[in-house]
C-alpha cells in the first residue's frame, strides 16, 4: 500500500541566476499541489525538506530538476503517514548553508568524496584526523568512533573554530589528513571546501553522509555510535534507517537521547 504522504530532503550546488524568479514560481507551485516544507535558494543553489501526497512529490521532484543545473537532484526519500510540517516554505538566502565565509565555493573546489564501504579505513588510519562538522546538539546523541567535536553551536562558527586548529597544526609543522562528516553532506561540501581553501590538500569527506553510511553499512561493521540526528518528523534514525529513541526537548525543541537523558540546552529532563 502506498504511504499517504512522501518526504524529501535534497540539497545541490548549482549557479542560480536568479533565485527571486524561481522562489516566487515555486510559492506557486506549492500551493496549487498541496505541499509541505521548506526551500532554501541563493546564488549558490538549493537546499529543502518538502512533504506531499506521492504524485505531488513526483512532479516537485520533476519540477526542481526542470531548472538549468539541477537535473542531477537526487533527494532521499522517506514515507510518512501525515504531513510533517505545517506550511509550504520558499526562501532567498545568501546561502543554502550558512557558513558565512564568502569566497568559499563548492561548486569550485571540493573536498575527496569517500563512499561508505571505504569510511571505516580511512577513519581507522592514526594519520587521518576526524572532524565532526555538525552543531553540538546533533553530537550529543551520536557520532564516528573518535571523531572530534568542534562544540558549535551554528555552522557558522566553523570557520573559526577550523582556523584555530590550523595554527596548531602549523604551529607543530603539520598538515595532516582531515576527513569530515556531516548529515546528508551540505555541509561538508562548504568544510571541505574551506579546509582546500586554507592550503589543505588532503580533505575528504563522506559521500551522502551518515545517512548514507547508516543505510549502507551492517551494525556489526560500523564505527558509527549512537543515533542521527534528522530536521523531520523522525527526530533521529540508527542503523539500517531505523527510526531512534530520541525526542526534541519540550523546553527548547533540542534532541534529547532518551527520556531518562539531560538536554544539553537546558541541562535538565526537558520537562515544562
Amino acid at each position: 500500500m502506498t504511504a499517504p504522504v512522501r518526504v524529501a530532503a535534497f540539497y545541490r550546488f548549482a549557479t542560480l541566476p536568479d533565485p527571486e524568479a524561481l522562489a516566487q514560481a515555486l510559492r506557486a507551485f506549492g500551493t496549487a499541489h498541496g505541499l509541505v516544507g521548506s526551500i532554501i535558494l541563493a546564488p549558490e543553489g538549493m537546499n529543502g525538506t518538502i512533504a506531499g501526497a506521492p504524485p505531488a512529490m513526483d512532479a516537485a521532484l520533476a519540477r526542481l530538476r526542470a531548472v538549468p543545473g539541477f537535473e542531477a537532484l537526487a533527494p532521499r526519500l522517506h514515507d510518512a503517514d501525515a504531513l510533517p510540517f505545517a506550511r509550504w516554505k520558499v526562501k532567498v538566502k545568501r546561502e543554502i548553508v550558512t557558513m558565512g565565509v564568502p569566497d568559499v565555493d563548492p561548486t569550485r573546489d571540493v573536498g575527496t568524496y569517500v563512499k561508505p564501504g571505504d569510511w571505516n579505513a580511512l577513519i581507522s588510519d592514526p594519520d587521518t584526523i576526524l572532524i565532526d562538522t555538525r552543531n553540538d546538539y546533533e553530537v550529543a546523541i551520536g557520532a564516528f568512533t573518535g571523531a572530534i567535536d568542534p562544540g558549535t553551536a551554528s555552522f557558522g562558527d566553523f570557520p573559526a573554530w577550523f582556523d584555530a586548529q590550523a595554527q596548531r597544526w602549523r604551529e607543530e609543522g603539520r598538515r595532516p589528513r582531515i576527513a569530515m562528516y556531516c548529515t546528508g553532506g551540505i555541509r561538508c561540501e562548504k568544510s571541505t571546501a574551506f579546509a582546500r581553501a586554507r592550503g589543505f590538500e588532503e580533505v575528504y569527506h563522506l559521500e551522502g553522509g551518515i545517512l548514507a553510511y547508516l543505510a549502507q553499512i551492517e551494525e556489526a561493521d560500523s564505527l558509527w555510535r549512537g543515533e542521527c540526528f534528522l530536521f523531520d518528523e523522525r527526530v533521529s534514525i540508527t542503523h539500517g534507517e531505523r527510526i531512534g529513541a530520541s525526542r526534541l526537548c519540550p523546553r527548547c525543541g533540542q534532541p534529547m537521547p532518551s527520556s531518562a537523558a539531560p538536554c544539553i540546552r537546558c541541562e535538565g529532563a526537558g520537562e515544562l
